[in-house]
């Protein structure tokens, strides 16, 4: 099941994307106020009963797309979690022993089909494609043998990064990571039931239809039921919360010379068995 949160003549409503339509959930749950709150009474199932029996309610062209989770709780960042990442960052040390771990704020992300945004301080926005996982059940110290009972799903993100502002400090990603709108979720959430091989899938991300990014998740020195299981160690997962699981090599700011994304310019990022998460990107308007 494809599950999504979307604005439509003005109202904030979740539901379930069928072929290019949507059936509503807000009007037939009324119970719920959020995808979040669905997930968080475990309630999966029952929406896929209604799902299955109801009629289309819009077409996917008639809504504007939101953060599958608009409202998460935490969004949890992996860093250089591909095998070939080290050799990237010039790096010839054996793989890590702990993953390394940031946070986002959820008004870093937007939604499919929105913008990327640019902001003024900077002229050094980058892209990053990364699969995130969806929290679905609660949990603290999670064994990794029972990581997978505690994801909903996975969705895309598009973990962009203003790299100067990465660099303000020595230990300090935060402000890189966190310029409002400078990054993208979605475009739905994928219900794990569909995706019976966490281990085999691919990622790329394309800029102006020029591929950056190909990887698969074979590759992760982490992989997401380890993820899981480390970080509900520290902190207790919710539902809805997001684990961003880390980008493969072909960023912009690695390349030569570095790339980075301007207006008009336009990021695809793509794994078959979830969707393809496209944003634009376009300059803050910074009123006078």
């Amino acid at each position: 099941m494809r599950m999504l949160t979307y604005c439509r003549q003005g109202e904030v409503r979740f539901g379930a994307a069928v072929g290019s339509a949507v059936v509503d959930l807000s009007g037939r749950m009324p119970r719920f106020t959020s995808l979040k709150s669905l997930l968080a009474a475990d309630a999966l199932a029952e929406a896929q009963d209604i799902v299955n029996g109801a009629d289309a309610d819009c077409a996917l062209s008639d809504i504007r797309w939101l953060p599958p989770v608009p409202d998460a709780g935490k969004i949890i960042c992996i860093g250089v979690n591909y095998g070939n990442r080290n050799a990237e960052y010039g790096d010839a040390t054996p793989a890590p022993a702990y993953p390394s771990v940031f946070m986002r704020s959820r008004e870093s992300l937007t939604g499919h089909l929105e913008p990327l945004v640019r902001p003024p301080e900077s002229t050094q926005l980058d892209y990053e494609g990364e699969i995130a996982l969806v929290i679905g059940r609660a949990g603290r110290r999670i064994p990794e043998s029972r990581a997978r009972e505690h994801i909903a799903g996975l969705t895309l993100v598009n973990e962009g990064s203003v790299r100067d502002w990465l660099r303000h400090s020595r230990f300090n990603v935060t402000p890189g990571k966190n310029f409002e709108r400078s990054g993208a979720a979605g475009p739905w959430l994928v219900t794990k039931d569909a995706l019976p091989n966490f281990d085999e899938l691919r990622l790329t991300t394309k800029v102006n239809g020029e591929l950056r990014q190909n990887d698969h998740t074979g590759n992760l020195f982490f992989s997401f039921e380890r993820l899981v299981s480390y970080l509900s160690t520290f902190m207790r997962l919710q539902p809805g919360d997001l684990i961003a699981t880390g980008t493969p090599t072909g960023a912009g700011a690695r390349l030569d010379p570095p790339q980075y994304l301007v207006p008009g310019d336009v990021v695809e990022v793509e794994v078959p068995e979830i969707g393809l998460l496209r944003n634009g990107v376009c300059d803050e308007d910074v009123a006078p």
